[in-house]
């Protein structure tokens, strides 16, 4: 009875943290449209003949807005455009006003400066004549770390007099535009809805992170603060009991403790630092030099140089309440001091887990890894409970824990160097090119397996093992994982391991990647030739001032599988969101209630983001039948290059049923 009720409980608890979780994250969605700057223009009179117009720019966590006068071929700048002035001037530049942040952009191969949070853009005028007018549209990019906002315009218009040009101006329709076409132009935002292309890649990511969680949990049972504490709880909780049963029950209450202590943990990272800081923390250079400091002291841990172990008074004062309780109480905080005393050795593992997850997998992730940690912790607990038989044939303590230990902390510094990898691209340093860091991940594994192999040891007084099987299979993995590596030195893309080396362009000897060129830059042109040749198109939204759709160009499009697929089975389509060729006419349209202004080719594939595929954000990426029809779900900034290509062989697949089917 006390079991089912404990059990209820557990189940009631993962509801409450569910919701919470739906909360914050609420539901994640590709296409759609995103507002996280919101922007106020405003005009200032200082005397009778100044004027400064103010832009005030409210920037949503995580994103940033760039400045002004950003150097050529770098991302979008803030500027302002005048369409009519009449009875005023400009008097200087646009000045900006606000924290400005400047940062090496390994992509743009330049410093970058931009704004986070807030900033203001001011432009004086000089007043001539009181019935002044002046008119014209204030311009500025804006990206976070997953993509990119097409060039935003701010339109605006301020005058000494009631007179307004603006709204004297008659609506354009949509068959105005050049090259418009009704069919191919149909909103198709609602079909996208229904594709599942964001599960596969989420399902995906906390699939391996709870993978990754279990192996954590696998690999701290076999370290000596846990693996000899296992009998001795199992035989308490046998012992302590007035029969099998009862002791069964107790382990299984047990197990179910320590998974909601870990689980607990992993909840209270996300909740502490919140949905944005998470995001943030994979590009942005000071968390990620912590986390590669925490890793060098967890790995010197692992060495035997000192242990990280909780307040000794914790564990005591636990331990003493929980002899002092009895039933479902007592066996949760005797859970709670198995999680205090073997902190030593599970600290750098959860630690390892915590920072890998909440830099990589998203919201959830830190309570994913730590359910797999658990559960593969808890496990042993329960089965030998079970089978109490198998206590009599597992391995004894001895130095083949300390091995574990040890290589443990030769991961835990190749994960080091590469949150290190990062903050060096994000500043610029150059101190850590891809040729060095893989010098340093062989040099890693050779050691490793050397030390496997009994060749040295981090410390004299620990009992020497004998080698054994189990100590030559990993040491030959490693060994075999060095040679792996070294073909990359010499360029070689080592795509099993390309997510956590610094990119190809990061190399110290110069290459120059061979993009792919799309085979039409206009949508209209691009459908009618896929419906001549018979072939599904993929719609390329980008921008040339757009940073991560460059990272997808070299790290995904110029893959040679990639590449291929795209070259044989598709006719791509790229438009540049950015493109400043003017159209012919300029066009204003009612878009949504607001107005909008079509002034070049960028706007107008802009609108057609918004207007077809109800999205704004770049890189986007959409395939599409001969009758613009998406095939699939869309794809947004994401360098997986397997699952970029699942992306394709779905919407191949749905071309090819289709087209049999009719």
């Amino acid at each position: 009875m006390l079991t089912f009720l404990y059990l209820r409980l557990l189940k009631k608890i993962m509801r409450i943290f569910a919701s919470i979780f739906l909360m914050i994250t609420g539901i994640p969605v590709i296409a759609q449209i995103q507002n996280p700057i919101s922007v106020s223009s405003s005009i200032e009179m200082i005397g009778q003949d100044t004027a400064i117009i103010n832009f005030d720019v409210e920037i949503a966590q995580g994103w940033h807005v760039y400045s002004t006068n950003m150097p050529k071929g770098g991302p979008i700048e803030a500027f302002i455009k005048i369409d009519t002035i009449a009875g005023s001037r400009l008097d200087s530049v646009l000045t900006v006003s606000g924290k400005e942040v400047e940062s090496y952009d390994n992509v743009f191969n330049m410093v970058v400066r931009y704004f986070e949070n807030r900033a203001t853009f001011s432009q004086r005028i000089i007043i001539s004549n009181p019935d002044f007018y002046i008119e014209g549209v204030f311009t500025y990019g804006a990206c976070d770390n997953k993509s990119c906002l097409p060039p935003q315009r701010v339109e605006f218009e301020y005058s000494g007099s009631e007179k307004s040009v603006l709204n004297s101006q008659h609506d354009a329709e949509l068959w105005m535009i050049e090259g418009y076409d009704e069919t191919l132009w149909n909103p198709v935002f609602k079909q996208i809805r229904f594709f599942d292309n964001v599960a596969p890649e989420m399902k995906r990511g906390w699939t391996g992170l709870l993978i990754a969680g279990f192996l954590g949990g696998l690999l701290a049972l076999l370290t000596p603060c846990v693996w000899p504490i296992i009998p001795m709880t199992v035989s308490f909780f046998l012992k302590r009991s007035n029969n099998r049963r009862m002791g069964v029950r107790n382990a299984i209450l047990y197990g179910c403790s320590i998974v909601v202590i870990y689980v607990t943990v992993g909840l209270a990272v996300t909740l502490i630092f919140g949905a944005s800081a998470l995001n943030a923390l994979s590009t942005h250079a000071i968390p990620n030099l912590i986390f590669f400091l925490l890793l060098i002291i967890f790995a010197l841990s692992f060495f035997g140089l000192f242990d990280i172990t909780l307040p000794s008074n914790w564990s005591t004062g636990i331990d003493r309440k929980a002899g002092l309780s009895s039933g479902i109480w007592g066996i949760f905080l005797m859970a709670l001091t198995l999680t205090v005393v073997s902190f030593s050795c599970t600290g750098p593992i959860i630690g390892f887990l915590l920072v890998e997850a909440a830099t990589n997998s998203g919201l959830m992730a830190p309570a994913i890894g730590m359910f797999g940690f658990a559960i593969a912790l808890a496990l042993p607990f329960t089965l030998f409970a079970l089978f109490p038989q198998w206590l009599d044939s597992i391995p004894k303590s001895g130095g083949w824990m300390e091995k574990v230990k040890v290589t443990l902390g030769f991961i835990e510094l190749g994960f080091a160097l590469k949150f290190f990898s990062v903050a060096d691209m994000a500043y610029g340093w150059g101190l850590l090119p891809r040729e060095l860091f893989l010098f340093l991940w062989i040099l890693l594994s050779l050691l490793c397996g050397l030390y496997l192999f009994n060749i040295f040891r981090f410390n004299k007084k620990s009992e020497k093992s004998r080698i054994t099987v189990w100590s030559v299979i990993p040491a030959l993995a490693c060994f075999s994982f060095a040679i792996y590596l070294i073909p990359g030195l010499k360029g070689a893309p080592l795509k099993a391991i390309s997510a956590f080396t610094p990119p190809m362009s990061a190399t110290i000897f110069s290459e120059n990647f061979d993009y792919l060129e799309p085979d039409f830059v206009d949508f209209e042109e691009g459908m009618r030739f896929s419906a001549k040749v018979g072939k599904p198109a993929i719609v390329n939204f980008t921008g040339y001032g757009c940073v991560n759709c460059r990272k997808m160009e070299e790290s995904v499009w110029a893959h040679n599988r990639v590449r291929q697929i795209l070259e044989n089975d598709f006719v791509v389509i790229t438009l540049h969101v950015d493109d400043k060729t003017p159209l012919e006419n300029i066009l204003k349209l009612n878009e949504n209630g607001t107005y909008t202004r079509l002034r070049t080719i960028g706007d107008k594939w802009s609108f057609l983001q918004r207007h077809k595929f109800g999205a704004n954000a770049q890189p986007f990426y959409i395939i599409l039948d001969n009758n613009a029809n998406p095939l699939g779900g869309s794809y947004s900034f994401n360098t997986d290059v397997e699952l970029y290509l699942a992306f394709l062989q779905r919407g191949m697949a749905a071309y090819n049923n289709n087209k049999f089917s009719n």
